[in-house]
Order: C-alpha cells, then structure tokens, then sequence
C-alpha cells in the first residue's frame, strides 16, 4: 500500500511561514491577559480608502459579480498599462497585463510559468521569506546571493554575475525591499540589467512597495524602464495591498513580455481563474485618482514612523541597522547578544511581551525586522522594551 505521508512532490519541502507563526503566538498571549506590544504587521494599520469601498460596493450593487477573464476586466488591465507607462516608464500592452488575487500570486504564477526542475533562481538575501518556497514549489533550485549592510542592501551585480550558470533561469528582485527597507540605486539597477542581458536571464521584479518611498533622493526606478532591451526580460509585480491599505482585497498584477504572460494567464486560468470581480472596481477606483489623497497621507504617516523607530532603535546598544528608505521595515542586526534570530525573538517575546519577526527565513540570521506600521504609541513602547532587554542581554 503506498505510504502517502512519505510523497515526494515538491509541496512537501515547504516550511510554514515564521511570520505567521511568531503573530499566531502573538495574538494567542494578548487572548491570555498578557501585555503585548507588536511589531510583526506586514499590512497598513489604516483603513482602506471610503472611496474605493464605494467603488466596490457599487459594483455589487450593480450585479458585477459574475466571471471576468481569468487575466482581469479589460478596463482595469488596460488603467494598469496606463499606470505603468505613465508612472514607471514602462512600454506595455494592457494584454501583457495580468490582474490576480494578490502580488504573491503574481509572484508565484509567474515563477511556475517560467522555471521548473533544473531551473536555478537567484535570491538576494535578505529576501522576502516566501521567494525560496515559491521557487521549490515549481522544483526549481534556489541560489542565495548575500548583500551586504554597508552597500544598503543592494545586490552587487559582480555578485551576480558570479552566481550565474548555465541553468539561471530567473532573478528575483524586491525594491523598495520587504525586509531590508532598502529602495535600490538606479545606478545599481542599470549594472544589473547589464548582466541580466548580456547573461540572458530573466528578472522578477517585486515593486509591490513602490508608493512608500520617502527620500527625495532615493526615489522608486522600475528596472523594466531603463530600456526596450531590458524590459523584454522582466516581470514587473505590482498590486494595491500596500499602497491603498486593501491586504484583504487580494488584489494583484504584473506585467509580462507577451509569451509569458499568455502562458501565465493559462495558468492561472486553471489555477484560481479571476481575482473577485466586484474587488477589481474597487482597484479601478484607485488608479483612478479617487484615493490619491489618502495615500499621501499615509505615506507622510509612515516616514514619520520611519524616522521615529530608526532614531529610537538605532540608539539601543548592541543593535545595528541601515536607515531604511522605503516600505515599513527595520532590519537589526542583533547577533552581538550571542543568540538565533527565533531565540532572540522567543525570549523577547516571552520576557518582556514584545513580538518581532525573526529573519532566519528571510535569509539573515542574526538579524531581526520591525515592522513600524503601527502607531508611534506603539513604536515607542516597542523600543522602550527592547532597550530593557538588549540591555539586560549585553555580553
């Protein structure tokens, strides 16, 4: 009789996501009575937008929750195309767009469409801790690049050129950058895609974050605009969960050269089929300007937090970490304590209730992320916690 707990599909080497195991323990000790202060949150603590919610409740109003195509309503790929070619410089079709029910959809489908056994895929780390799964998902290999603290977290692109083989199907790319903070230099990402082309591969990039900017001189730069050449080898991910505060939405896209995206839109026509309907009128609503607004407004809001939690936690002895110029992550580097990043993190967590993600599944060990999406109430008592226990944890 087969033994069916022992399969070897490639599902089977998934690990569970740390993030969600460390806000699970989180959540379940508030329920118990205790005291705790998070700094986990991968999603805006503000509300999504009243127009937007109106634009989706009108549309249920007006009976659109049937079918669309399985790649997304027509008007709304085509408002994507528009955005890209107007924000990001990017040279697209709306039939090279493709809406699905989130960027990490978009991420993953188009990973599956690309790559396969024998196919390797290189990750810069510290990266986003769900990449590697998506590439052993499809039975891909996974190749780690480091950066480095002092070069802000950019890949170098000698590096990257170095890790490249001759079954280098895909790299993955995330700037504004889950969990470093780091917006790459556009100089940085013209000797990438110099590489990419002269070693012909192709690139995902992850821009999911690319409103949450907050330094006039470390602006978002879409790798696919740099030129015709190079636009041609890259995915571009996108989506509103970030940007308008609609996490729960699942509201996604990407864009792709047209041979990729016809193969993953007959992907995810198996797969998931459309993103919800009455949602996609909602995403229409905000490329259309009724939520821009508040977006300013909450951007304002985070690079204040920004400030706050680097000034408050760069301060705390035994603690490193880079000023981040993007998204709402601080990465710390708290290796001096002498401890695992989960050990750091269990015993904050346990003896002054205070909850951080530890980075060993986003390639950094040692290392730690905050996310400061939160109030500054909460930022402050967040590195009032960790002052007291780096302190008492100093070697």
């Amino acid at each position: 009789m087969n033994d069916l707990k022992n399969s070897t599909g490639f599902m089977c080497h998934l690990h569970p996501s740390a993030t969600l195991a460390i806000t699970a323990m989180a959540k379940e000790m508030k329920e118990q009575g205790h005291d705790v202060c998070s700094m986990c949150a991968g999603e805006p603590d503000f509300d999504t937008p009243r127009p937007l919610k109106d634009a989706c409740i009108a549309a249920l109003n007006a009976g659109k929750v049937t079918y669309t195509p399985a790649s997304g309503a027509p008007e709304l790929r085509k408002l994507i195309a528009a955005k890209f070619q107007k924000e990001n410089g990017i040279k697209c079709a709306w039939d090279e767009i493709v809406v699905a029910p989130g960027a990490k959809f978009s991420c993953f489908s188009a990973i599956a469409a690309l790559c396969g056994p024998g196919d390797e895929v290189i990750i810069p780390s510290p990266y986003w801790l769900s990449y590697p799964e998506m590439v052993t998902a499809v039975g891909a290999k996974v190749v780690e690049v480091p950066t480095r603290m002092e070069n802000n977290y950019e890949l170098d692109a000698a590096d990257l050129d170095a890790a490249i083989t001759e079954n280098t199907r895909l790299l993955i790319l995330n700037t504004p950058s889950n969990p470093t903070g780091a917006v790459y230099r556009r100089a940085t990402l013209e000797k990438i895609a110099e590489v990419a082309l002269r070693r012909n591969i192709m690139i995902l990039a992850d821009e999911i974050y690319e409103k949450l900017t907050y330094d006039a001189d470390k602006p978002h730069v879409s790798i696919a605009s740099l030129s015709d050449e190079i636009n041609e080898h890259v995915i571009t991910v996108n989506g509103f969960s970030k940007t308008y505060a609609m996490t729960g939405w699942r509201l996604g896209y990407l864009r792709a050269p047209r041979w990729l995206a016809r193969r993953i839109i007959a992907f995810q026509s198996h797969a998931t089929s459309n993103a919800t309907t009455f949602a996609q009128y909602g995403a229409i609503a905000a490329l259309e300007g009724k939520a821009d607004k508040e977006v300013a407004h909450m951007c304002a809001e985070f690079a204040k937090r920004r400030d706050l939690v680097y000034n408050l936690v760069s301060a705390i002895p035994g603690v490193k970490c880079i000023r981040p110029q993007g998204a709402f992550y601080l990465l710390c580097d708290v290796s001096s304590f002498g401890m695992t990043s989960e050990e750091f993190c269990n015993r904050l967590l346990a003896e002054e209730k205070l909850a951080v993600i530890p980075c060993c599944s986003f390639g950094a060990e040692g290392q730690i992320r905050l996310s400061y999406a939160c109030s500054e109430e909460n930022i402050r008592e967040a590195a009032r916690r960790l002052e007291i226990f780096c302190r008492e944890h100093c070697s």
